[in-house]
């Protein structure tokens, strides 16, 4: 299980089968075919998985059959990522929602000695911790890939609403 749970999805949707991965030893990274045949074995639509910064705190994969959700914001203070949630909603719809990350902190005479010192504990610890990767976009790189892309814009039924804010 160690396999498949920690393990990551191909670079995008035309890269299938299994591979090694490059995060470590027997890890590997799934393409979208296998997605497809788990979710057709075991009746799913949808597989959620996390522990993965992804620049726009979500991202869809095997045709929509697999959502990388990072809710996180402005990862470790220097990602500058995005975060979502998913909120399920009429007719059991999945409709992500982004949070956007906080501009950052205008300095001035009032801020607390506390907030430094907050703000400085943290730069500290992220310092110390390495920060899991961000996942790019995925790059087009032939009109097939621009049809496909398009066609699986047209093709998902899901309520993507970019400009909401939690």
């Amino acid at each position: 299980m160690k396999c498949f749970s920690r393990s990551d999805p191909t670079e995008n949707d035309s890269v299938e089968g299994l591979r090694p991965n490059a995060r470590g030893p027997g890890l590997v990274t799934f393409g979208p075919d296998r997605v497809i045949e788990f979710c057709n074995n075991n009746d799913l639509q949808l597989i959620v998985r996390a522990h993965e910064c992804v620049m726009d705190g979500f991202e869809r994969f095997a045709q929509g059959h697999l959502i990388t959700l990072f809710s996180a914001t402005n990862y470790c203070g220097t990602a500058n990522n995005a975060g979502a949630i998913l909120v399920l909603g009429r007719d059991l719809v999945v409709v992500p929602k982004l949070i956007h990350p906080l501009p950052p902190a205008m300095s001035s005479p009032e801020t607390s000695p506390e907030r430094h010192i907050e703000d400085t504990w943290m730069q500290e610890l992220n310092a110390n911790r390495p920060p899991t990767p961000t996942r790019g976009r995925p790059q087009v790189t032939n009109d097939r890939d621009c049809m496909f892309t398009e066609s699986l814009s047209k093709w998902t039924s899901w309520h993507y609403e970019g400009n909401s804010q939690i």
